[in-house]
């Protein structure tokens, strides 16, 4: 999907002002320009033989070879054309919602979209409104309700319950409609698709996503994140997009590790399965008197309990049993959706999550 006019016009003008910003890779000269004033940058993993420190914005001095060679690479792992890496999944949110959305146009986002891309909107001058979680039928009505460049915000799965969207037909009402679509992925990142490529690729939907965003800092098991779409997009973010032009690049170690935990994703990826096989055993296990929330492509089972004091109260309890659980609060969560969160991975035991569902039903039953 391509860039509004709106938004090449203003990179257009860059280009006519001698004002265009682009990325340059390090050079031999005598450096006096990065902010590295030790030196201490220049120190060196004697395991790895990479630099430790970054020495500035990567429009300055912090850009390297191997940062866009990861982004290309990461770009090719998800289907995608381009990418941008970024220090978080936070700053990513927090700069693409500010930067792309412009006055006079509006944002539409689940009313369960992640606290990052609502400060990002926040931030941003377009109008925003919030639709019923999941409801195609809420979204509808508000892209038929607001004309002009409209922005479609969701997640391939909820961080807090779990479930996912019904992203086909997501994307065939933003195509309808002419919105533009963007998907964060962090938590589908590694679970889903073949190679954990995500939802996105999973489901072919490359073309009628504008932009999705892909985080390391789960999953993968490491930090950043990139957001995903065409060269226009990526040149845009490049020359608007504050928290990444004012911003310290990531570092070569930084970059080597994420480069690493692609690599090994791709091998391990299978891992998932057992995942999947320890949430469906827990659903087994656990009592049915609980109100569960999760979906077929997430690690998440959300245990709504709907009350503060309680919710802190059965989390102390399943601790006390050896088990790292954690409450989930208002006004983290709407009023009366307070809930335990708890995560699978491939490293938990059958048995301990056995354990876990008897805890739970132990507590039911105090």
């Amino acid at each position: 999907m391509e860039l509004s006019k709106k938004l090449k016009e203003k990179l257009e003008n860059r280009i006519e002002n001698n004002s265009y910003r682009s990325l340059k890779t390090e050079n031999e000269l005598i450096d006096f320009s990065s902010n590295d004033y030790l030196g201490f940058s220049k120190n060196i993993f004697r395991e790895n033989k990479l630099k430790i420190g970054s020495t500035g914005s990567r429009l300055i001095t912090g850009n390297t070879a191997s940062i866009e060679a990861l982004e290309q690479e990461i770009a090719r792992y998800h289907n995608a054309k381009s990418g941008l890496i970024f220090n978080s999944g936070y700053t990513a949110n927090l700069g693409f919602f500010s930067t792309l959305p412009q006055r006079g146009d509006v944002i539409l986002y689940d009313e369960y979209i992640h606290a990052s891309i609502r400060d990002g909107i926040r931030l941003s001058n377009a109008k925003s409104y919030s639709f019923s979680h999941n409801s195609l039928t809420d979204l509808e009505e508000k892209l038929i309700k607001y004309t002009g460049i409209v922005y479609v915000a969701i997640e391939s799965v909820y961080s807090m319950t779990g479930d996912s969207p019904d992203l086909v037909s997501i994307s065939n009402l933003c195509e309808k409609h002419n919105a533009l679509l963007i998907v964060d992925e962090a938590h589908s990142v590694g679970l889903v698709g073949e190679k954990g490529e995500g939802l996105v690729a999973k489901l072919n939907l490359e073309n009628k996503v504008f932009a999705t965003v892909m985080t390391f800092g789960k999953a993968l098991g490491c930090h950043g994140a990139i957001v995903l779409g065409n060269d226009d997009l990526r040149a845009y973010l490049i020359n608007f997009c504050r928290s990444f032009i004012y911003t310290t690049a990531p570092s070569p170690h930084h970059i080597n590790t994420i480069d690493q935990q692609y690599k090994r994703l791709e091998k391990e990826s299978h891992q998932k399965t057992i995942i999947f096989e320890l949430k469906s055993i827990f659903r087994g296990e656990v009592s049915t008197d609980f109100i569960i929330t999760t979906g077929k492509y997430s690690a998440i089972i959300s245990i709504k309990i709907g009350e503060n004091t309680i919710t802190k109260r059965l989390s102390r309890f399943i601790q006390s049993k050896g088990f790292d659980v954690r409450p989930i609060l208002s006004p983290t969560v709407p009023k009366g959706k307070e809930c335990i969160r708890i995560c699978f991975h491939s490293y938990n035991s059958k048995k301990d999550v056995r354990s876990l569902a008897k805890s739970f039903n132990q507590f039911y039953e105090k």
